[in-house]
């Protein structure tokens, strides 16, 4: 009979083994995976030199933009996003979602097959892991009426988790949720992204004038209808009950919204 204590530690050294191979195993297939291998060698040749080597958005070219390029690595801000939704921000820029058009569109560069497996190493990069399941419902095609500005609720409430109710402050307070004041905007626009995105430009034109933004409406209840928003919001009915996944639209879309007519 072996003495206890060497039995506790060759225990303990076989668990270790064990770990040692699963994590071994778990490389070997992130390192044999050849989407992830070809999309590794396009990032370091095009993306790199502003998104940095491993992606923190710290590159050569991005330290010195106006506006800094994303952190891959940070997955509370990349996994919401669907695979679509990244490739449509890397094949056609970042004017295409209301970003800034510092990140270029590369499609007359890469193949759809190219974007894919930059896509598959953009999700080895993420902190926590991404996880597929918690991807955002993003339709594939906006919906909805154009804006006079850009403005992304997937990338505002989605992406950066903003609240509905710091904007929409009269929801639990009055009837109305109403619209936010363009001061409420440039709040944060007086220095997030205050230079280098048009949308963004756009509005410092309204505040600077000091004109409210005419904003396509896109609820109306009839006027015969009483709905107080304050007490549905104190008894706990959540905003998506009836506006739908606001978190997930790039453009903000009802399709009852605008078919209800004013007497």
């Amino acid at each position: 009979m072996g003495h206890p204590r060497i039995g506790r530690l060759s225990a303990r050294a076989a668990a270790l083994i064990v770990l040692l191979a699963l994590a071994s195993i778990s490389s070997s297939k992130t390192a044999i995976d050849p989407s992830v291998q070809r999309g590794q060698q396009m990032f370091a040749k095009h993306c790199a030199i502003c998104h940095g080597p491993l992606g923190k958005g710290d590159g050569a070219v991005g330290n010195a933009m106006p506006v800094k390029p994303a952190d891959l690595t940070d997955g509370r801000l990349m996994n919401p996003l669907p695979d679509h939704a990244l490739a449509k921000i890397i094949g056609e820029g970042g004017q295409a979602v209301g970003l800034s058009p510092l990140m270029p569109g590369w499609k007359p560069f890469l193949t759809p097959r190219e974007i894919q497996d930059l896509i598959a190493h953009i999700r080895t990069l993420a902190t926590p892991p991404f996880a597929p399941e918690e991807t955002l419902p993003v339709p594939a095609a906006p919906e909805g009426p154009e804006q006079p500005i850009f403005f992304s609720h997937l990338v505002h409430a989605g992406r950066f988790r903003i609240d509905c109710q710091y904007c929409h402050a009269g929801a639990r307070r009055s009837l109305a949720a109403g619209i936010p004041s363009v001061e409420r905007c440039m709040g944060c626009h007086k220095i997030v992204a205050a230079q280098g995105n048009p949308e963004v430009q756009k509005l410092q034109s309204y505040y600077q004038r000091r004109e409210p933004i005419p904003w396509v409406r896109i609820f109306k209840l009839p006027e015969y209808t009483y709905f107080p928003h304050k007490n549905h919001l104190r008894a706990g009915v959540q905003c998506q009950t009836c506006h739908g996944r606001v978190e997930a639209m790039e453009r903000l879309h009802a399709r009852t919204g605008q078919s209800l007519v004013n007497d």
